[in-house]
């Protein structure tokens, strides 16, 4: 019975499984054919006949000038083929491609560095007449405008102005276009005053739209950058408002103020600011946020904008696109501006889009003022830490040495001082907007609307004017300590200064780091925390003074280093005490004449009372000798 049942399931699988029986029988009737070995020799003696379908070398076809030839057979042939056909293509595409063959085989002669100057004028000569009469249509060419580029580079003034005349009608257009756009910036470059007046002139009416275009802004900047301060104000008067961009004769005027000029035509303040929004905010859209204008623009937009919109400007710059607007005078300005009135997010933000850019942006001269005044502002210590102080560790010793790189450094161990922040940098530290800087009640139309432009007029530069930074919230002094104690960044720069004592001293920017860091930071922020390292770095100062004379030039003789290690006497009686002991007890003989009499004489000018009487028994000598004398700088510890 059991065996039944399991043939039984048998059957039933086969029943399941249709295909499987199909599949045996149709292979198993399918057999391979075997082919006798007498057919087979006979196959291979015959000789091979190609098929209808293989390639036939005897095949002729008509090429393009109706010539009939073989068709090619090796790769070389086919690629020459190919190149001849693409060829045929491109003259019946191109109407002046023969003419731009002759100019690129003309420019690569010319633009060679080695030519002479006559054979070079010979060539561009001859370029020239050949382009003569077509430069408009062959001006958009990458190849042709390459060509014109090194043409007007290097050609004589009545070439330059035949090919002036000849694209100025097309200059509009040019600016726009790819290729001619580097065409028209070297005709900027090396044209006339008269010129870049008319040049100036065509763009009337066209410099918003063009603002707006990836391309036609280059041409606009670089325009920008070129004109006198009459031109740049007639430049800027059309980004105001639709009267100022309609009728040319408004824009001659002296005012260079947005609020000024609304004053003296009487234009109403709502109708600029609506046009003024239209044109910046497609810029700021599409990211061309690079050039100076528009800086300049923004910088007069605030001061007129209303609350909502200058919040809204503020939260589309706030991020990396902030980092493309710092090198800049009003582009570092108006990221001061985002800072200071950003909110706690927009900050973080703004300092992380500059991550991986900090060293490029301390060494600006725009962007360190920009750090600068993070480092002064900013109350997030831990952000700034790990963002701003952790990429400017590494290169410490560059940053002390660079005249813009100290300057955050500086910022920290001694903030807003006037020896380091022109008054002009100290003013831009307190620019406010005035909507926003508004308080409760206040319209911020009238007194306040100064706030932002008045930097730059004489009144504002002057230090009776200047104030101090309006930071956070938290205590300037904490946040100081937070960022340059706390965080180790004191003790490497204390290290860094101690390694290369001699060539900061001598160092007309990096001797300021080092007095700055040598006496304790301003209000003493460096001590009692590291007064170990400050006392290893007073002696590795007077090591360096202890030297005997020598060939090379000595710290006291020389300009810079002298001078300061006179001001460390001055205000560091600890450093004076070190210095005198270990270096200059016994041997003020040997320094009482040049720059070294200033070091030595500053030893009486001390405010230690110890340190007067210590000096005075081998001075006093000298004096009473007319060896040693007296400085004739009346204000110790002013110079440098």
């Amino acid at each position: 019975m059991a065996a039944k049942k399991h043939d039984g399931n048998k059957l039933k699988k086969r029943k399941q499984n249709p295909d499987v029986k199909n599949r045996t029988d149709s292979s198993a009737s399918k057999k391979p054919k075997l082919v006798s070995s007498d057919t087979q020799t006979e196959r291979l003696k015959k000789p091979f006949k190609p098929s209808k379908k293989a390639h036939n070398p005897s095949k002729l076809i008509k090429s393009e000038s109706g010539k009939e030839k073989h068709e090619p057979q090796t790769k070389r042939e086919r690629r020459l083929h190919a190149k001849e056909l693409a060829e045929a293509r491109k003259k019946k595409r191109k109407r002046h491609y023969t003419l731009e063959q002759e100019l690129a085989s003309l420019w690569e002669k010319m633009r060679q560095r080695n030519i002479a100057k006559e054979e070079r004028s010979k060539l561009i000569s001859e370029a020239l007449q050949k382009m003569k009469g077509k430069i408009p249509e062959i001006a958009s060419s990458h190849v042709s405008s390459r060509v014109l580029q090194t043409c007007v580079k290097y050609c004589s003034q009545t070439e330059r102005d035949s090919v002036f005349e000849e694209l100025k009608p097309h200059f509009l257009n040019f600016a726009c276009n790819t290729y001619a756009v580097h065409l028209v910036n070297k005709m900027l470059d090396n044209a006339s005053k008269k010129q870049l007046s008319e040049f100036i002139l065509n763009l009337h009416g066209h410099v918003a739209s063009l603002l707006r275009h990836m391309v036609g802004s280059v041409v606009i900047e670089h325009a920008y950058q070129l004109a006198n301060a009459t031109q740049k104000q007639e430049l800027l008067m059309e980004l105001y408002s639709t009267e100022l961009q309609l009728f040319k004769d408004l824009t001659l005027m002296k005012e260079s103020r947005l609020l000024d000029v609304i004053a003296k035509l009487n234009l109403q303040k709502g109708s600029v600011l609506r046009h003024m929004t239209a044109v910046v905010q497609p810029i700021l859209e599409k990211g061309i946020v690079d050039h100076s204008i528009i800086h300049r623009v923004l910088i007069e937009y605030f001061s007129i904008v209303d609350k909502s919109s200058a919040a809204e400007v503020i939260q589309q710059l706030s991020g990396p696109l902030l980092v493309r607007m710092i090198h800049t005078k009003d582009g570092s300005r108006i990221g001061m501006l985002c800072i200071k009135h950003g909110s706690a997010k927009e900050r973080k933000k703004i300092v992380k889009g500059m991550k991986g850019h900090m060293g490029k942006i301390a060494y600006d001269q725009y962007g360190s003022t920009v750090l600068a005044y993070i480092v002064s502002t900013v109350d997030d210590t831990t952000l700034v830490t790990k963002t701003v102080i952790r990429e400017l560790q590494p290169i410490l010793k560059e940053l002390a040495l660079d005249k813009n790189g100290r300057r955050p450094l500086l910022q920290l161990l001694h903030p807003n001082c006037s020896r380091y922040f022109s008054p002009d940098e100290m003013a831009a530290f307190n620019l406010t907007i005035p909507s926003l800087n508004a308080k409760d009640g206040e319209s911020g139309d009238e007194d306040n609307s100064t706030k932002l432009t008045v930097v730059g007029t004489k009144e504002s530069a002057s230090p009776e004017n200047v104030q101090l930074i309006d930071g956070g919230k938290k205590d300037p002094y904490l946040r100081r300590k937070e960022l340059l104690v706390e965080n180790g960044l004191a003790e490497k720069l204390i290290d860094v200064c101690i390694e290369n004592a001699g060539e900061l001293l001598r160092s007309n920017f990096g001797k300021h780091v080092l007095y700055e860091v040598a006496t304790g930071g301003a209000g003493g922020i460096l001590h009692p925390v590291l007064d170990d390292k400050l006392n290893a770095l007073h002696e590795a100062i007077a090591s360096l003074v202890a030297e005997p004379k020598s060939e090379e030039e000595h710290v006291l003789e020389n300009f810079h280093s002298s001078r300061t290690i006179r001001r460390l006497i001055i205000d560091s009686p600890t450093f004076a005490t070190t210095l005198w002991i270990k270096a200059l007890k016994g041997n003020c003989g040997l320094w009482a004449q040049g720059h070294s009499s200033k070091v030595i004489y500053a030893f009486l000018e001390s405010s230690d009372v110890k340190i007067k009487e210590r000096a005075n028994k081998e001075l006093q000598p000298l004096i009473d000798g007319g060896i040693l004398k007296k400085p004739e700088n009346k204000q110790p510890g002013k110079e440098g």
